[in-house]
């Protein structure tokens, strides 16, 4: 993958309900403003994953499955209380870069 190029993001059917009982359970805690700026915050979080695994604020996380990262939510000022859990598919993983050979 070259530099600058974006990923594409593929929520799974239980995560793209599991996000839409997040914003509903916001709603009726917060209402609708908080439940649509935190929408809002979701999306900042998933627009910033198209940078890939090495997006600032990703972490491996191997001790809970192969393959798996996370990213906090939380992007500028905004905040957020959720972790989104992804794996890197083997055919979107970049290139390996060989050291120069002397």
């Amino acid at each position: 993958m070259t530099a600058g190029a974006a990923w594409t993001i593929d929520l799974t059917e239980p995560a793209e309900a599991y996000f839409a009982a997040i914003i509903s359970w916001t709603a009726e805690q917060f209402g609708n403003t908080q439940a649509r700026v935190y929408a809002e915050t979701l999306g900042a979080a998933l627009t910033a994953l198209r940078g890939g695994p090495e997006t600032p604020g990703v972490k491996r996380r191997e001790e809970i499955g192969k393959d798996l990262c996370t990213l906090h939510i939380a992007r500028g000022s905004r905040h957020g209380r959720h972790f989104i859990l992804f794996r890197v598919r083997g055919d979107e993983k970049p290139p390996r870069i060989s050291e120069p050979k002397a």
